[in-house]
């Protein structure tokens, strides 16, 4: 089991943030979660990770029970793409040393590592296509460029689990189109990660995230597999407005029903 939530809550100020979260991810699926801006999804990334704790239920993250699990250790094993992160990145950093950091999980890279290392994050660098600026500080690059080089800093660490949160956030349309290419390979790599993709925005779901979490101020609204859950009626309801869901070749669209 990848997460395993069970009447999950946390409380802010006696508010409830989040709300009896029960989820359960297992090896080998790919999932989206779906929320608009404060339903709750970056608490419970936080969660997932290990850097709140719940105020009741009880939370597994890769068969590690939180209250029996050395949290520092725990991170190590989940790789988290986020704007958050990005920000604390030094901007006169190369990318083969951002990379690098990632087998420490730091900001900066401060311990010794190898040559087996320095492969690895080269070997990291090109599969993500990232040739072209590896002589860039970091602060110089594209959005697009700077993601695409999280994503290799994540994997550094050979993580189980593997959450790209609004990795798109700020891409125009023909660099988000480049990033999801390079995600859905990283979900045919064999023995790769479980891939944990947040998103409002329904065109992203790519067809290996086969299950979605819907959260909503929150609570799980619904969850299950992605085709049974991405229809009109559903998503209006979610959104609280009226909208059209359509499949278009492989990939879904959304637009609001005027």
């Amino acid at each position: 089991m990848i997460i395993d939530a069970k009447q999950v809550t946390w409380q802010r100020e006696d508010n409830d943030v989040l709300k009896d979260i029960t989820w359960q991810v297992r090896e080998g699926e790919h999932w989206c979660l779906v929320g608009l801006n404060g339903s709750g999804k970056t608490t419970l990334l936080k969660m997932i990770n290990g850097y709140i704790w719940p105020t009741s239920g009880s939370l597994a993250v890769l068969d590690k029970p939180f209250g029996s699990v050395d949290l520092r250790e725990l991170r190590k094993k989940i790789g988290w793409v986020s704007s958050a992160l990005q920000e604390q990145l030094h901007d006169y950093e190369k990318p083969e040393k951002i990379v690098l950091s990632g087998k420490f999980a730091s900001i900066g890279l401060y311990e010794k590592f190898g040559p087996e290392d320095v492969e690895k994050a080269h070997h990291l660098l090109e599969e993500l296509r990232c040739n072209d600026f590896l002589n860039r500080p970091y602060g110089t690059l594209s959005q697009g460029e700077k993601q695409r080089v999280l994503i290799a800093r994540a994997l550094m660490a050979e993580p189980k689990l593997l959450i790209l949160d609004e990795p798109c956030n700020g891409l125009d349309i023909f660099a988000r189109e480049r990033l999801l290419a390079l995600i859905e390979k990283l979900t045919e790599v064999p023995g790769g990660p479980t891939l944990l993709y947040v998103t409002h925005h329904v065109e992203e779901i790519l067809p290996c995230f086969s299950h979605t979490l819907l959260i909503k101020k929150g609570r799980v609204y619904q969850s299950g597999l992605t085709e049974n859950l991405m229809t009109p009626e559903i998503m209006t309801d979610f959104y609280g407005g009226k909208v059209i869901v359509e499949r278009r070749g492989r990939r879904l669209s959304m637009a609001i029903q005027s």
